[in-house]
């Protein structure tokens, strides 16, 4: 059984482990601020240049003459881009990324696709490094500050592995950032970039180009990916600020319940050392007077 000062010393270590989930709590959600307002801004654009370069795409009458909007005749391999955090102490946010990674390469390996894997973010290519899955290149750090050089490092070598065929398809597979209590593992296909269908009802938008066509769209398309990435980005740096803050949330509180339960068996604990020290002096006394 467990002495008075075992107990005591459970008790003042889980006060100190409340203290440091506390400070991690505070420091996430101020990072959370940031990151969701720097999404936020972005988000729009991001939307928008969607939308403009499917419209422009669409209006392609030969989308051969454009790589990037080429389908291939047979997929063989897919690049996958996975983000994840670097670090940990943010519930299942990481986990869930992997396993829907996971799912996605057997997925392409029972149709007999080869999926290489770009990591960005140092949990995701641990996992798959010790599970001996073929890294083509990984990256740490982009979380922390989030921006377009970063993107448009990873979006380059991206477009060159679906250029020169190393790559028939290309994916990444981040966190949409839903709420702050819900983030969602999605997959999104960057490369063929697919142009937009007119739904019912939609309203067909006539451009008129300065320069040519076919100028526009040499350029904006590598761009396209970019944002496409930047965007990916954005939403799973908040999506971890936010389960970090949640999990270090719940770790708060599962510290006071447990505080509360030790305190209880403390007092408990006391109350038995002190009812028997009692005992034994009152049958001390009754032992003396016989």
């Amino acid at each position: 059984m467990a002495t008075l000062r075992d107990i005591k010393r459970k008790i003042d270590a889980v006060r100190k482990t409340s203290q440091i989930t506390k400070a991690m709590n505070m420091v996430a959600a101020a990072k959370l601020r940031g990151a969701q307002q720097n999404m936020e801004r972005f988000h729009p654009y991001a939307l928008k240049f969607k939308e403009f370069i499917g419209r422009l795409a669409a209006g392609v009458e030969d989308a051969s003459e454009y790589l990037l909007l080429t389908p291939k005749e047979e997929v063989k391999s897919i690049e996958l881009l996975l983000i994840t955090a670097d670090r940990g102490l943010c519930g299942s946010f990481n986990t869930n990324l992997i396993v829907a990674a996971e799912r996605f390469i057997r997925a392409k390996n029972a149709e007999g696709v080869k999926v290489t894997l770009t990591a960005a973010g140092r949990k995701g290519s641990e996992y798959f490094r010790r599970r001996r899955h073929a890294i083509r290149q990984n990256y740490s750090g982009l979380l922390n500050k989030v921006s377009y050089d970063d993107a448009r490092r990873i979006g380059t070598e991206l477009i060159e592995q679906f250029e020169t065929g190393a790559a028939d398809e290309v994916y990444v597979i981040y966190s949409h950032f839903v709420s702050i209590a819900k983030q969602k593992a999605t997959a999104v296909r960057l490369l063929p970039i697919t142009p937009s269908t007119e739904g019912e009802g939609g309203t067909s938008l006539e451009y008129i180009f300065e320069p040519s066509h076919q100028a526009l769209l040499a350029d904006l398309l590598p761009n396209y990916i970019f944002v496409q990435v930047l965007e990916s980005l954005y939403q799973t740096s908040v999506g971890e600020h936010a389960a970090r803050m949640a999990a270090m949330e719940n770790a708060t509180s599962n510290c006071k319940e447990l505080v509360r339960s030790l305190t209880l068996i403390y007092n408990k604990a006391r109350q038995a050392g002190i009812t028997k020290e009692l005992m034994d002096i009152v049958g001390g006394a009754e032992a003396l007077r016989k």
